[in-house]
Order: structure tokens, then sequence, then C-alpha cells
């Protein structure tokens, strides 16, 4: 009897588990069917077919997807009374998406245009958030950006903070909102809280980065930068953000001011000051990169960077001189005095080498002292003599001083010597250079371009233009006459104008632009008299030369470094920005393949004001 009973419970045990499977089966199959009938439906734009089935879906499962879909369909076909039973209904019914049947119920008012209605619904929406479900305020406030109302987005995260006590929440998120929605100080104000918590620079600045493309937008992040500085001036944060700010602006002078106020809070011991003026010379601000050295040398004599500060000044002074147009003899001779003090001061030895080179190179080259720059290197050769790199760098400076000289053979001499102990390294390729120059200069182009075309791949990209450029013009001016006559007294010129014996360069010049009219070489004749006017400071005499080469050659290869060389004249010397925003446009428009592309971009968008 109980085997009978065994085999008879056994097979609707079995069959009640095959009918609970199919049923379960086709509701799922059906669901699934639900599903996709509804999106062919959706693509087709059959709403009417489509609202009963995203229902249907949505009181089994909650999909925001849906919900969008069902919204649109309902604001399409009119049907806003009908859906708000459905809205109703699903908001008291699903415990844990309540508040998005709320939100698209607003939606839905918004687009039938009740906007306050709307307003209200969302209002609602807000409270129904489980108040410490932060994730869920978080995702409310996606879905209101999602919809394109970046307010509701913002008032549901500043909810978050009310309610959960806690005003360091969404910092990141406020922030991105605040920029989209134009509230430029509300974004500042969140990101430095943000990098303050967080104590973390770089995150803060590439958001600023991202957000602050005006120049309005930066003097705000500017503005709010000094008020916190003064209302908390212990919290390093802030002035450490000025002067990444300023820095990125390339307004050294008053990053050197913040980095003198924090060197003297926090004792730095000038290390950061120092940083800055090294800074400030790389971006050939030298006024403010002798201001930054001249701080660390007197406020720390007795500290380690006192020596490097004290011969960095005197270097940042050098290239100040150097590059203010025409060079002021006495100037020059202050900075020789400058040397002479600091050599006075520490002496000649490993520390000092460098200092005597460039003292060596002001008597050279600004004084027409070639002796005494002769007599200084020697001394630094013996003083540096275990150090092979630096005795070839005093042979090649050397080799420049006998070419001043007019002693070409004693300075190819020098630059064979480096050339030889120096194989296939930067100072080698440099010696090669120079000889090539060397070579051209005298006269000898095909000795000159053969070593230029080995040097045309030479690791060093600067090296590598010039040997370049020097080739090019070989190879297009030489074969031209049977005596190759414009080319020698054109290289006979540049040997003149690197001997500084400009006038008779100048007169030279002149000569040869009414001699070879129509010569190839005509271009290149402006070009260098546009030059050496730039270097004696005649601005307007280099501006006519170079608008002649851009409006006679302008299919000549010098026309977009002409370009580049007007617009940095009207850019630094004329004080003309509209000027020079037009020729930096001019070259990217004109010539979008110039390798002074990049940089005519760079300089036309600092002149516009658009990044930091």
């Amino acid at each position: 009897m109980r085997a009978k009973q065994k085999k008879w419970i056994t097979p609707v045990v079995i069959c009640a588990g095959v009918i609970t499977a199919v049923l379960l089966s086709s509701a799922v199959a059906s669901a699934q069917s639900d599903i996709d009938l509804a999106d062919v439906y959706f693509q087709k734009g059959e709403c009417e077919k489509v609202i009963t089935l995203y229902q249907k879906v949505l009181r089994k499962d909650f999909n925001k997807i849906y919900l969008r879909r069902y919204s649109s369909c309902v604001v399409k076909l009119k049907s806003a009374e009908d859906a708000e039973k459905f809205f109703k209904r699903q908001q008291k019914s699903d415990e844990t998406f309540g508040y998005f049947y709320t939100i698209y119920w607003g939606r839905v008012l918004e687009q039938t245009g009740q906007p306050d209605l709307a307003a209200q619904k969302y209002k609602e929406a807000v409270a129904q958030i489980p108040a410490k479900d932060l994730n869920a305020y978080k995702e409310v406030s996606d879905e209101f950006k999602e919809l394109g109302n970046t307010e509701e987005a913002i008032n549901v995260l500043l909810k978050a903070r009310q309610v959960s006590g806690s005003e360091g929440l969404f910092k990141k998120e406020l922030a991105a909102l605040y920029g989209e929605t134009g509230q430029t100080e509300q974004m500042i104000e969140e990101l430095l809280n943000l990098g303050v918590a967080i104590q973390n620079k770089e995150v803060v600045q590439n958001y600023l980065q991202d957000y602050l493309r005006e120049e309005k937008e930066q003097a705000k992040l500017e503005k709010v930068l000094y008020e916190k500085i003064q209302r908390q001036p212990n919290e390093s944060f802030y002035a450490e953000m000025l002067i990444w700010f300023f820095t990125q602006k390339k307004l050294f002078a008053k990053a050197f001011i913040q980095e003198r106020a924090l060197d003297r809070r926090f004792k730095y011991n000038g290390t950061r000051v120092f940083d800055l003026g090294n800074l400030a010379l790389q971006s050939k601000d030298y006024a403010s990169a002798v201001q930054a050295f001249d701080y660390v040398s007197k406020e720390y004599p007795q500290g380690q960077l006192y020596a490097y500060a004290r011969r960095m000044k005197i270097s940042a002074s050098e290239e100040q001189v150097k590059n203010t147009f025409p060079v002021d003899e006495a100037s020059v001779r202050g900075l020789i005095e400058d040397y002479k003090k600091l050599l006075v001061e520490l002496g000649q030895n490993n520390r000092t080498l460098e200092a005597m080179r460039s003292l060596a190179a002001l008597h050279a080259f600004y004084l027409d002292e070639k002796e005494a720059a002769i007599t200084i290197l020697q001394d630094a050769i013996k003083i540096g003599r275990a150090e092979s790199d630096f005795i070839d760098r005093c042979k090649l400076d050397l080799g420049d001083v006998y070419l001043l000289k007019n002693e070409l053979w004693e300075s190819t001499l020098l630059y064979s010597q480096v050339d030889k102990s120096q194989k296939e390294t930067p100072l080698g390729y440099e010696a090669k250079l120079r000889n090539a120059r060397q070579y051209y200069f005298m006269g000898d182009f095909e000795l000159s371009k053969a070593l230029l075309d080995i040097l045309k791949m030479a690791t060093s990209r600067e090296i590598a233009n010039d040997a370049g450029a020097l080739s090019l013009l070989i190879q297009d001016n030489t074969g031209l006459d049977s005596n190759e006559d414009a080319m020698k007294r054109y290289a006979a010129i540049e040997l003149l104008l690197f001997q500084n014996q400009t006038q008779q360069a100048l007169g030279e010049l002149d000569k040869m632009q009414k001699e070879f009219k129509a010569h190839p070489l005509e271009d290149e004749i402006l070009w260098l008299k546009a030059r050496t006017f730039a270097k004696m400071g005649e601005n307007t005499k280099a501006v006519e030369n170079l608008n002649e080469i851009v409006e006679k050659h302008g299919a000549d290869i010098l026309a977009d470094n002409a370009l580049f060389m007007l617009a940095e004249i009207y850019q630094n010397r004329l004080k003309d920005k509209d000027k020079a925003m037009e020729l930096y446009q001019k070259i990217l428009e004109k010539y979008p393949a110039s390798i002074y592309g990049a940089d005519a971009r760079k300089r036309y968008r600092q002149l516009r004001g658009d990044a930091i």
C-alpha cells in the first residue's frame, strides 16, 4: 500500500513542478514579448500601441528607459490625463522608485505647458527620496541633468547636503553643474573647497582648465582666490592656486609676490621662489627672473641656493640686456662688473666655470674685447681640466672668438677637435654645424653642404633644423651662375654680421639688392636686412623689409618666417595686440603646414585670452 502511494505521489509532484516551470517560462516569454513589441512600435513611432505595453512592463519592473519612452509618447499623444492615473498609482505602489514616476509626471506636465504644476511635482519627487539614501539623490540629480533641467539637478544635490548635514558632499558634481549653467563663482567655490578637502591641486587645476575658457571667467577665479587668501591666510592651498593661475597666464611678477609671501610664512628657504625664477627665465620674463633670484640671494646668504641664485640673477640680467634692442654698452659693462664681483666672492672654481664662459662672451661679442675673452676662456680650461665636456664647450667658444678675429683656420681647427672628441653627441653635432657654417663663410659650399647633409639626421631637432635651413640655402643658390658670385658675396656678408661689422654688412646688402634683382637670393637679402634691423632696434625698417617679403615673395620659403617675425614684433615691441593676432591668424590660414603653426595658434589664443 505504501509502495503504491509512493508511486502515486511522485508523478503528481513532478507534474506540479513542470506546470510551475511552464507557467514561469510563459510569463517570462510574455514579458519579453511585451518589451520587444513595445520597442518595435516605439521605433516605428506608433505611440498609441506603445503606451499600454510600457505600462504593463513598468508595473512588473522599473526601467528608466521605458519610463522616458512612455512619457514621450504620452506627450506626443496628448494623453496626460490618462497617464496621471498611471503615475499616481506607480508613485504609491513602487516603494523603491516611486519618486521617478513623480519626476516624469512633472516632465509630462512641463512639456504640455504646465510649468507651475511641473515644478510642484519635481518638488514632491525630491521630498520622496529616502533621506539617508545619498545614491538616490545622486541618481535623481543625474536624471534631471539628462532631461536638461540642470537647475533641478543642482537643487537635488543641495538638498542632499541639507538632509545629511554634510556640506562636503558632491563638490565635483555641483561644480560641473554650476559650470554648465554659467554660475562661475559657485563653480570655483566648489572646486576650491574640493581642493582644500583632498589637498590635490592637480585635480582642481584640470577642472578649471576645462571650465574657465573666457577671460572674464578667469578674472573671477583671481578675485575669489584673493578673497580666500585674505580670509584664510594660513591655508596655503589658495595662494598656491593663485601662483599656478599667474604662471599659466605668464604673470610672473604677480606670482612672485605670492611665492614670497608663502616663503616668509612657511619657511621654504627660497626653494619655491628659485623655481619660479627659473620658470620666468624659460618664459623670457627676465625682469621677474632677476627679481626672484635677487630675493633668494639676499634672504638666504648662507643657504644652499645662494651661489646658484647669485649666478642665475646675473644670467637673467644678461638675457635681459641681450634681448633689449639695441643692446646698451653701459648695461653690458655693468654685467661684466657683476660677474667679476661674483668671481671675487665665490672664487674661480668648478662652481663658477659657466660664469667665466658668460663673461668671456660679453667681452668678445658685445665690447669687441677679443683678447680679454681668450684669456678668460684659457683660464677656465685650466680650472675645469677634469671636465672634458666643459673643456670642449670652451673650445667651441674659442673657435667663435677666433672667427671674430677673422682667423678662420684657427677657428676650424678648434671646431674639428671638438667634433673628433665628441663623436655622435649633441656637442659633437654642434661642432660639426659650426664647421659647416665656417666653410660656408669661406665660400666652400660643397664641403659645407656635405657636413650639413649629415647633420640633417642629427638627434637634436634644433641642430637638424639649422643644418637643413643652411643646406637648402646653399642648394637653392649655387650652380645658378658659373662663379657663384652672388652666393659668395651673401655668405661674406653673413660673416661680417657675425663679426659685428653691422654697418658695412648693411651697405653690402644694399648693393646686392640693386645688383641682383629677380635673383633667387632676393628674399634672403630682405630677410637678412630685416633681422639685422630688428637686432639694432630699428623696428620700422625691420617691418618694411618683412612686409616686402610677404607681399613680393608670398609663395617662397621665407614667407611664413617673415609673417611670424612680423607678428612677434607687433606683439612684443610695438605692443599692437590686434595686429599681432591678425598676423598669427594669417599664418594659420595661408600656411597651414608651417613649422610656426603650433606657436602661432598658441600665441593667438593667449592674446585672445582663451584659456588658462
